[in-house]
């Protein structure tokens, strides 16, 4: 793994001499002690690339951009427009778009940047607030379908319960509790000085190299931990679905109506796609910071497509809303029209 410098290798001379780098040579991609990070195996990874590569990087990450935008904007409009969609359970659909949208504005077009220039060249500065808006995305998502997984288990497993437990005060309180929490979670990354360009991923991002202390930590508190939760409530209400729908018996159990259901495949569809999207990724950290002589042994294409697969996840949620959800699906058809019939 890589061993990260103060200095500048660029100047030569001998070992023991630290050259400091001047402004034009850390405006250079590897030339800033926070962003040389190079891959494994020790060879500049970008050189090793096909072209083909590159181009289906750029397109994956333009066709992401594009749809992440549009589609969370979409989201957010719906909300706010129908009636319907108004419920307090979807103030964490609105704060989960607000997570993908964040990566789609800043983050993704400086890496498109960085795929276009073949390296860095926006400065150091860009580039921790760059890897600190990814964290807080990703982070955030996690956190928000925690959120939604929590809100559909009291609907539907304790809907006696639930008017009280997400009444319109709580449900805003909740949603301000998941950014304080996100933003604590982000915030360890600076002391740790593990924001760090990547130039297999072109990305600025956490360096799993830095403390397999807090590469493990960060793991488990911000992956492992949140999807045990999501998987318990849904696994829940699954089997509340099963045991209403083959009773025979009137009972004291609740009813579970269709649009309740479908709204809850839905939340359940998008917590599937990001655990299998972040999953890889997540892994591979865990496993290099369990084990760091298998570092070496992960190869660099599998890496890099553990994080665009990671990235593409920002743009799906807004899809799978338009696909199973009639009311956003109705809303964004409204909202498409009268888009085009305003005059130009």
């Amino acid at each position: 793994l890589s061993i990260i410098l103060g200095c500048c290798p660029e100047r030569g001379g001998p070992l023991n001499i630290c050259n400091e780098c001047t402004d034009e040579e850390r405006m250079d991609g590897g030339s800033h002690p926070l962003m040389k990070n190079l891959s494994w195996g020790g060879e500049d990874a970008n050189e090793l690339r096909f072209p083909w590569v590159v181009t289906l990087l750029a397109t994956v990450l333009i066709t992401t951009i594009v749809v992440d935008i549009l589609g969370n904007l979409l989201v957010i409009i719906s909300v706010f427009r129908n009636k319907k969609l108004r419920k307090a359970g979807n103030a964490f659909v609105v704060s989960l778009a607000v997570a993908d949208l964040v990566v789609a504005i800043y983050p993704y077009p400086l890496v498109l940047t960085a795929i276009f220039h073949d390296g860095w060249s926006l400065g150091y500065i860009h580039c921790q607030i760059s890897g600190f808006l990814m964290g807080l995305s990703v982070i955030g998502s996690i956190f928000n379908i925690t959120g939604i997984a929590i809100n559909r288990y009291c609907y539907i497993c304790h809907s006696l319960k639930y008017d009280k437990l997400f009444s319109n005060k709580n449900t805003i309180c909740y949603v301000i509790l998941v950014w304080v929490l996100t933003i604590l979670a982000i915030v360890p990354n600076w002391f740790v000085e593990s924001l760090q360009y990547d130039p297999r991923v072109y990305s600025c991002t956490f360096a799993q190299s830095v403390s397999s202390f807090y590469t493990i930590t960060v793991v488990v508190v911000h992956f492992i931990l949140p999807i045990s939760i999501v998987t318990y409530c849904y696994l829940r209400i699954w089997i509340l679905v099963i045991q209403v729908r083959r009773r025979v018996k009137p009972d004291n159990r609740p009813k579970i109506k269709p649009h309740d259901f479908r709204n809850f495949l839905t939340m359940f569809v998008v917590f599937v796609l990001f655990a299998v999207c972040w999953a890889p990724l997540n892994f591979i950290g865990l496993a290099v910071a369990v084990n760091p002589s298998l570092g070496l042994a992960i190869p660099e294409w599998l890496f890099t497509a553990s994080y665009f697969m990671a990235y593409f996840n920002s743009c799906l949620n807004a899809v799978v809303y338009g696909v199973l959800n009639h009311n956003f699906r109705k809303e964004y058809r409204r909202i498409v029209l009268a888009i085009f019939r305003l005059p130009c």
